[in-house]
């Protein structure tokens, strides 16, 4: 069960840029300064601050910003600062102009400029994230999946670069989405089938009757192979950096198909070890060979027993080729030293399947390379942990019982997982755990019931995800959630992958690895209490929502009364006003204190009004 969290912090505790409470005391100063000098200026001035006069649009960053203060009781702040327009697809910790600025020293040859730097707190921007000129609200899932508006991601260089493979096709106002890919120029849809035949998987179907359920696709593209993955109720963690294809994640998500910003570079994947069934890699230009095939061996720690590998690239069959033909040697070499086997060989595509039991790892040469990962090694580790270039060995239960023990799908979304004893939660408690969160999604649809439609929720993101159980009440909706777990409380993102769910761990005092505008429902469970308890600005992370949330999008916020009562009062500032909603639940084993919840839904900016600001 979610522990209590702990008592507010003391005055003067650190924030993102400093002290919480200093921060809001010096922004109500400067806020009643600002007044005063508008007032002064108006009665000086007279006409000149007139409706027909446009002001500039204000370019703060967060050195020109004073940290913000608690507002006086009864005052709301009427308006935040809107950043510039070159901001709008901003990923403050993706920022490539930030590594130039801060002169960072990066080795691009290990893919350390596609990694997480996030700009320290003088740096940050502390203002609204505009949306492009024309921006149009989303088109609703499934039409989504084939089609997404120019004016929303108004680049089209992947539909030229891309056309003989099908990735994409501009059609006038809309992009359309046919399903190609570079290894399945004829559809993704005819490639999926002939994998599942080549493991001879029943009825053709790649989910293997339920067993495969999670699957993560390195270098990505629009995550086309992902998208036909659903519909055998497979789900995908699409991952891709945004590199010189750098809106590749950005459609996939306005496609509403599961997908994040990430790449294999020095640091591990924010996911626990045997997390997935299966890894696919189609021409993801990968060098899998370097440093001692460190970045295949962070492929094997994230696979499950008898997982698979997927590879379709020119190594797995261009033999004639002899550059081609030594790394087919060299990778075949390595994979059969982790102890991977061949389960088939097709054309342009080989499958290696990881070993279910520690048998093999023991019967090799002493001094075998890759080594076998040391006893100190925490395979589940992974925020911000270097990749090792070891093997990861299974635990005693693991070997014994050879495989994860998991149920297929849907089963196991319900079942207690096999892990809840590494974390310490009782079969008992996570089966409590899941009625409440039934009980508690039931109360917030019901409260947003005249507000919202069919397809009004495609991507769902849970800020504190706990054990996944908000998101597996979701599973009668045509919803995907991606599952954040603070990097404090990352054991339980085990839990949530062992329930064929997904998510990634994250620490939400920084910005999260998403384009501006990707989500259409933002979950946060005491999420603000726990920043404040870590001494982080609630404002900062209200400005980071409003980033990833999408024009009309919502945000379910429960928390204790006086973290929501502060909140209401941003609300106007955020152009969170659109409609709102609040109440005080019904207490439960999961309540802490006096909680309620806040549901606001974004406002859609008036592109002339926001020129005018």
């Amino acid at each position: 069960m979610k522990p209590h969290p702990p008592p507010p912090p003391p005055p003067g505790s650190r924030g993102w840029g400093g002290g919480a409470t200093g921060r809001r005391r010096a922004f109500a100063c400067a806020l009643a300064g600002a007044a005063l000098a508008l007032a002064l200026l108006c009665l000086f001035h007279g006409a000149a601050f007139g409706p027909t006069l446009r002001r500039p649009r204000l370019r703060l960053r967060a050195s020109q910003v004073q940290a913000q203060a608690p507002l006086p009781a009864g005052l709301a702040l009427s308006s935040l600062p809107v950043c510039d327009a070159r901001h709008s697809e901003l990923i403050p910790c993706l920022d490539r102009g930030l590594h130039h600025q801060l002169r960072l020293r990066l080795n691009l040859s290990l893919m350390e400029h596609y990694e997480r730097h996030c700009p320290p707190a003088p740096r940050r921007l502390n203002c609204l994230i505009p949306p492009p000129d024309g921006y149009l609200v989303p088109i609703r899932w499934p039409r989504s999946r084939d089609e997404v508006w120019t004016a929303n991601i108004p680049h089209t260089h992947l539909a030229s670069e891309k056309s003989d493979q099908r990735w994409m096709v501009v059609n006038g106002d809309k992009i359309n989405f046919p399903g190609g890919g570079t290894h399945f120029h004829y559809g993704a849809d005819k490639y999926i089938v002939n994998l599942a035949q080549m493991l001879g998987f029943p009825n053709d179907k790649l989910n293997n009757e339920g067993n495969i359920r999670n699957v993560l696709d390195v270098g990505c593209g629009v995550a086309s192979f992902g998208a036909y993955l659903l519909p055998l109720d497979i789900i995908a963690m699409s991952l891709a950096p945004n590199d010189v294809h750098e809106n590749q994640i950005q459609f996939a998500l306005e496609r509403g198909i599961p997908s994040t910003l990430g790449v294999l570079g020095t640091r591990r994947l924010p996911y626990p070890s045997r997390s997935f069934e299966l890894a696919h890699c189609s021409r993801c230009r990968i060098d899998w060979l370097q440093r001692d095939g460190i970045l295949l061996l962070e492929v094997d720690r994230v696979l499950r027993p008898g997982g698979y590998f997927v590879y379709s690239s020119p190594e797995a069959y261009a033999h004639r080729d002899p550059v081609n033909r030594k790394i087919w040697k060299q990778m075949s070499n390595l994979a059969q030293r982790m102890c991977w086997k061949i389960a088939s060989k097709e054309g342009q595509t080989v499958i290696w399947v990881k070993p279910l039991t520690n048998g093999c790892y023991m019967r090799r040469e002493p001094r075998a390379l890759p080594p076998m990962c040391g006893h100190d090694d925490d395979p589940d580790a992974a925020w911000n942990v270097l990749m090792k270039a070891c093997i990861t060995p299974y635990s005693k239960r693991v070997n014994k019982v050879k495989g994860s023990e998991l149920l297929p799908w849907p089963q196991r979304l319900t079942a207690p997982p096999p892990r809840l004893e590494e974390i310490g939660i009782s079969s008992k408690n996570f089966t409590e755990d899941n009625k409440i969160w039934n009980s508690r999604v039931a109360q917030y649809w019901k409260l947003m019931k005249s507000e919202i439609q069919k397809y009004s929720f495609r991507n769902v993101m849970d800020m504190n995800a706990n054990l996944g159980g908000f998101a597996a009440s979701l599973r009668k909706k045509d919803v995907w959630v991606m599952n954040v777990v603070p990097f404090m409380e990352s054991g339980k993102l085990k839990i949530i992958y062992d329930r064929g769910l997904i998510g990634t761990i994250h620490n939400w005092c920084e910005s999260f690895s998403t384009y501006p505008r990707t989500y259409d429902l933002l979950h946060a469970w005491l999420l603000f209490s726990e920043m404040e308890n870590q001494g982080c600005g609630l404002e900062d992370l209200l400005i980071e929502m409003d980033r990833i949330m999408r024009p009309h999008g919502y945000a379910i916020i429960r928390d204790k009364a006086a973290v929501i009562d502060y909140i209401k009062k941003l609300l106007h500032a955020l152009r969170w006003d659109d409609w709102s909603s609040e109440v005080k639940p019904k207490r439960d084993a999961l309540s802490s204190g006096d909680e309620r919840v806040l549901i606001v839904r974004k406002k859609l900016w008036d592109q002339a009004a926001q020129a005018a600001s």
